[in-house]
């Protein structure tokens, strides 16, 4: 049977290697992505719905799949108000979600990241937190949390001081054994096939997967 998903921040770093993979996955036979503007890509399979996120109940008859893919998320310094990075972070998944829900999906795969606690003081590990903890109360059917450690890929934007990380962590991702495993950066693309793979599956119930526990999915 032949598969329609949904992929939310399909121009991000790890959205960008789901969006490849899922374009020539013969498991997925429509891939709908809802842009802020038109993508450089033309594919048979591929939906493009450009979108003002600010009024998405315009596009909530559109939300319709088997398997929404979400890979929002902002950076702080790209979002200093606290209230449009919520917004991103937390606001957009919980909104496709119940929409998505309404139209009859099966799955949902969220990006969040390492150390995510609803309980945090921190901003962003609260958020993230608040995130899952909100998608969890939906009811839907089979959702899964990718937690991902630092993520190692090309990006579109010149970020100096993660590339100086890049080059630590080849000295530092050894060191981290047993417990500390799961801090090892990982690669985008494998998340995105991590999530894939989990798809096929077609598991029922919550599950949470940390950063290492991703890289075994692959």
């Amino acid at each position: 049977m032949k598969t329609s998903a949904i992929v939310l921040g399909a121009s991000g770093l790890i959205g960008s290697h789901l969006l490849t993979l899922l374009l020539n996955d013969p498991h997925f036979d429509s891939i709908k992505i809802f842009v802020r503007k038109l993508l450089p890509i033309q594919h048979p399979k591929l939906i493009q719905i450009v979108t003002d996120f600010e009024h998405l109940e315009l596009k909530k008859e559109e939300i319709k799949a088997d398997i929404i893919f979400c890979c929002l998320g902002s950076t702080q310094k790209k979002t200093p108000d606290l209230a449009i990075y919520k917004k991103i972070d937390h606001d957009y998944p919980l909104y496709f979600a119940k929409e998505g829900l309404k139209n009859g999906l099966r799955q949902f795969h969220l990006v969040s990241a390492l150390g995510a606690n609803s309980k945090s003081a921190n901003f962003y590990t609260k958020m993230k937190g608040d995130t899952e903890e909100d998608l969890k109360k939906l009811g839907i059917s089979s959702l899964h949390i990718y937690q991902p450690s630092f993520l190692r890929g090309n990006r579109n934007e010149n970020r100096p001081l993660e590339k100086i990380a890049l080059v630590l962590i080849k000295v530092i991702d050894p060191l981290l054994i047993g417990s500390l495993k799961k801090y090892r950066s990982i690669a985008a693309e494998d998340v995105a096939k991590a999530m894939i793979n989990e798809s096929i599956k077609n598991k029922k119930g919550i599950f949470v997967h940390q950063s290492d526990q991703i890289k075994e999915l692959v």
